[in-house]
């Protein structure tokens, strides 16, 4: 779906196609818009491509969801022939018959003989998975895509990394918003292949996993990095697919008494305490640190040596990210991913040193501060103005009583009483309002 605003839409609109189609992606849909500038001879044009191309009538006519009905009728195609999956090319890397391959495998139509020869082809070369798991919301594609900028600096771009990211499907829907892509800002050029997959009715890990991850080895690629939807306290469902797991949670688990919940803690070869910089999150990692003693029954250990990490992945550059990135390193090394030395320094932190927010920890509800400030403020003005009011209207009371016969000192007592509400600043300060008056009322 493509927006086009500011004019050259036909050459690129035209161009697109002519990509995808030498690209042996002709099947792909191209829809478009662009209000008022795309032309009716131009939208003739386009169609004639291939392109879909809404014009302004068109949403008069159709609607919003009009139009969502018809891109999603156009799209509903099967693609999952299992007769299209080329298995040489899968072998030698092809990326369309790669992408193919997987889609036929995540609707689970992959013959046995074609699950075979993928299976043995896995078989054939050493390629560690990795897999990292959390709590929705936790930063697992920020921080896999802050793993995967670090080894293709440090390993000069030498590995091939397939990363397969799976989102939860809908129960009530049946759809699923593959949103991990998003988070990915080191997936340019071709050392890395990403794919994102749902799971189709399974609560965690999809059925047809271990077919996705025998195709990737089979494409060739050094390391599987396979990220899987937000997952309970009881959720360990990862563990069976990979030689490696990495728990990614945050500071707010709430008392340390619920980290005796976490099934992952049990497993997890590392643990990521992300979004460091919130508050509470030194306490959080000593937290985490002792449950995993305890865990593992390493009395003998220290918290702080647990494979427990401080991250920060919105956080450029952050040294607890790369303590995390170097552990991950050599544990993969041992179960076969040829590393080299090296480009990057060794640190010696486990947890994020370097965080600078643009607000403290301590200042983060600094305006709503501010606001409660002004707004009790305000109240008490309010509240001093009806003192100020009632001794006004009690000592035009009194002066009214004074001069008749009738006894005023009731009212002198309520006035006496209505005086001191009034603190003596403000007193003082209306006495001598009529002289502020005039002092600015005067020629300069």
């Amino acid at each position: 779906a493509v927006s086009s605003y500011q004019g050259g839409h036909v050459e690129y609109f035209e161009y697109l196609v002519q990509s995808l189609r030498e690209q042996g992606a002709g099947h792909v849909q191209v829809v478009g818009g662009g209000g008022g500038v795309i032309v009716p001879e131009e939208i003739t044009r386009l169609r004639a491509s291939g392109v879909t191309i809404f014009s302004p009538e068109d949403g008069q006519r159709l609607g919003l969801p009009g139009m969502i009905s018809q891109v999603l009728q156009a799209c509903d195609v099967d693609l999952a022939d299992a007769e299209q999956v080329d298995l040489d090319a899968v072998r030698s890397g092809e990326r369309a018959a790669v992408a193919r391959a997987l889609t036929v495998a995540e609707s689970g139509r992959l013959t046995d003989e074609q699950r075979s020869v993928l299976h043995a082809a896995a078989a054939s070369r050493r390629v560690p998975v990795l897999g990292i798991t959390g709590t929705g919301g936790s930063g697992k594609s920020s921080l896999t895509d802050e793993l995967v900028r670090r080894l293709r600096v440090d390993q000069q771009d030498k590995l091939r990394v397939a990363v397969i990211a799976i989102d939860p499907t809908r129960r009530r829907g049946g759809g699923a918003l593959l949103g991990d892509r998003i988070r990915m800002n080191s997936l340019d050029g071709d050392r890395v292949y990403f794919r994102s997959l749902a799971t189709r009715g399974s609560h965690e890990t999809p059925e047809f996993l271990s077919d996705a991850i025998d195709v990737v080895k089979a494409a060739g690629f050094d390391l599987v990095i396979v990220e899987t939807p937000g997952i309970g306290q009881g959720d360990a469902a990862i563990v069976p697919f990979v030689d490696h797991s990495l728990y990614v949670m945050t500071p707010e688990f709430g008392a340390a008494s619920q980290l005796e919940k976490i099934d992952m803690l049990d497993f997890a070869d590392a643990v990521a305490i992300n979004k460091f910089e919130r508050r509470g999150a030194k306490d959080a990692l000593r937290d985490v640190g002792r449950q995993m003693v305890r865990n593992r029954e390493a009395f003998g250990q220290r918290p702080e040596d647990m494979p427990v990490f401080g991250t920060s992945a919105a956080t450029f550059n952050d040294d607890g990210v790369t303590a995390l990135y170097q552990f991950l390193r050599e544990l993969l090394a041992e179960d076969g991913l040829e590393i080299e030395e090296g480009t990057l320094p060794t640190v010696e932190v486990r947890s994020s040193s370097g965080i600078r927010q643009v607000l403290p920890t301590d200042r983060v509800r600094y305006l709503a501060e501010i606001t409660e400030t002004v707004r009790g403020y305000h109240d008490r003005t309010e509240e001093l103005a009806l003192a100020a009011d009632r001794v006004q209207r009690l000592e035009l009371t009194a002066a009214e009583l004074s001069d008749g016969e009738l006894d005023s000192a009731s009212v002198e007592t309520l006035l006496e009483q209505a005086r001191k509400d009034v603190p003596h600043e403000v007193s003082d300060q209306i006495t001598g309002w009529p002289t502020v008056v005039e002092s600015y009322s005067g020629d300069e």
